[in-house]
């Protein structure tokens, strides 16, 4: 991934509004990002509860979307994220939804998807260990790739909404 200022990110979410830019914050090891083995960039916003953020590359540039975290707690042992397929307890996996961008969001649409709670498939990929006793681990490098690949199709459903309304 390209590297990106805090200037640049302000600029690329396709489904945020003027007051989501002006609280957005930025994960508070920013600084040491290392872009050059960065898939793709999410977090979950520090200071507001329920908000996190992804940022993947589309036709070789950065487009990000706003995510808000469902409430609420699975009875379930365990999950999926459907971004890093990492079978994890269920408390570690939550329903993220995006407002869809353009005239669809305004209408109030959403997508949404389960991903790892604290938005940090792109480590949980990089994991030598299998993170649940049963499950299978594929090569490393065809993780990173589906998790990649996965993450851009999710970012990529919330931004067709506005080139569908164009």
């Amino acid at each position: 991934m390209r590297q990106l200022t805090e200037g640049d990110i302000r600029g690329v979410f396709v489904n945020a509004d003027e007051d989501e830019l002006r609280v957005l914050a930025l994960p508070h090891d920013f600084v040491l990002t290392d872009w050059f083995h960065q898939d793709f960039l999410a977090w979950r916003d520090p200071r507001t509860r329920g908000r996190g953020y992804l940022i993947g590359e589309l036709d070789d540039r950065p487009v990000g979307i706003v995510l808000r975290a469902a409430d609420g707690n699975s009875r379930a042992a365990s999950a999926l994220c459907n971004v890093c397929h990492t079978m994890q307890p269920a408390d570690q996996v939550t329903l993220f939804s995006a407002r869809k961008a353009g005239e669809a969001g305004r209408r109030g649409d959403a997508v949404g998807t389960y991903m790892c709670a604290d938005l940090s498939c792109h480590e949980n990929v990089r994991l030598a260990a299998p993170l649940a006793p049963n499950e299978v681990r594929a090569s490393v490098d065809a993780r990173i790739d589906g998790t990649r690949r996965r993450a851009e199709a999710f970012i990529e459903r919330v931004r067709d909404a506005a080139r569908a309304d164009a």
